[in-house]
């Protein structure tokens, strides 16, 4: 899939701790800005009780969970558009990710400085979002100044890029991201084509106290952080980056009664992975057998021999068919026989739009 999540906030929220939480691959995180200043990438498996399930169904001699990216990127500060701080390069890493995560600081500390001298999480947004809107806008400016031309030449193609990269400057200089501003069908190729950062689906993380992350909800800072992304249309994520390092570092039965302590059901990164995987617009189907029970990612949408392919390029050359069964209906039947038995078990072609949670077994010949 090669698709990959940023991480972006301004410099000291806690970006780099949440990092090294999910990866545990050591970025360097400091007191200071800019301390990373080239991005980390970092492979993540996707946390899946229905592996586990299938698992204990099937036994099968190992266990292989799906996994995905996340880039750490370092902090933004204003005036990331004109170069400041590192800028340019920084707008660059955010150009190379598929989505977003942009982490919020939502706690007071003494001993840890705030860029802006201040906690104040919508700023905090509006600064990332202001310095992305601008970098779109220079880059709309410019196509509109190539495009213009042939437009007045009456060039049909570039008559209608014109009237797309209108609207975005529009949107843009009304401080609204791309991805508000609604497209056709025809319209998105277009925009796509343009690589713009503001187009890019996001995720706020919020970052709280100890004391706070068992009940989130009393936090005034991320109730105006959960409002502003309603607006947004975009999800929150409540986490103490603090705490995930420390949970990070424990294995299965001391991680659960860690959580217990504290009052939490599910670590925020588990729900942060599972929310930026689908944030991507990646989804999860299975192949089970005494050999293997395995994950496996796909794009939402994919059919059938791509999603073969996902296994090895000659599965999708030679695709026949997919023996396909959802997860539900194999668990409620116990096994795979009784699934067949039962009715449950589907032969699907070529045209067929693969389910999250389809356990798959595809027939090729090459």
């Amino acid at each position: 899939m090669a698709l990959t999540a940023g991480i972006v906030g301004l410099p000291n929220v806690g970006k780099s701790t949440l990092f090294n939480a999910i990866t545990q691959a050591g970025a360097e995180s400091a007191n200071y800005p800019f301390c990373t200043i080239d991005p980390n990438v970092g492979i993540v498996e996707v946390p899946d009780h229905r592996l586990n399930k299938l698992t204990e169904l099937v036994q099968p001699k190992k266990t292989v969970p799906t996994a995905f990216e996340f880039t750490d990127i370092a902090g933004i500060v204003k005036g990331a558009s004109k170069g400041e701080g590192l800028g340019n390069k920084f707008l660059s890493h955010i150009r190379e990710v598929d989505a977003i995560c942009q982490v919020v600081r939502c706690f007071a500390d003494d001993n840890i400085t705030h860029v802006s001298g201040k906690v104040d999480p919508i700023d905090d947004i509006e600064v990332i979002n202001l310095e992305l809107i601008l970098a779109d806008l220079e880059s709309v400016d410019k196509r509109i100044g190539r495009v213009g031309k042939l437009a007045k030449q009456k060039d049909k193609d570039s008559v209608f890029e014109l009237e797309i990269l209108e609207k975005l400057k529009e949107a843009f200089e009304n401080d609204k991201p791309a991805r508000t501003v609604e497209f056709t069908e025809e319209q998105m190729k277009i925009v796509k084509g343009l690589h713009l950062l503001t187009i890019k689906p996001v995720l706020y993380v919020a970052n709280v106290s100890e004391d706070d992350v068992a009940d989130p909800s009393s936090n005034e800072y991320v109730q105006t952080v959960r409002e502003f992304a309603a607006k947004d249309n975009a999800e929150v994520i409540v986490i103490c980056a603090k705490i995930e390092s420390e949970i990070a570092e424990l294995d299965g039965e001391e991680k659960e009664m860690f959580l217990q302590e504290l009052g939490i059901e599910e670590s925020g990164l588990d729900q942060l992975i599972r929310a930026a995987y689908n944030l991507l617009g990646l989804a999860t189907y299975f192949t089970a057998g005494v050999q293997e029970v395995r994950a496996w990612t796909f794009r939402k949408g994919m059919k059938a021999p791509q999603c073969a392919g996902v296994i090895h390029s000659d599965f999708e050359k030679g695709f026949i068919r997919a023996e396909t069964v959802s997860y539900e209906d194999l668990v409620a039947a116990g096994n795979m026989t009784a699934a067949k038995e039962a009715g449950k078990v589907r032969l699907e072609g070529k045209e067929y739009i693969v389910k999250d949670g389809d356990v798959m077994h595809f027939r090729f010949n090459v």
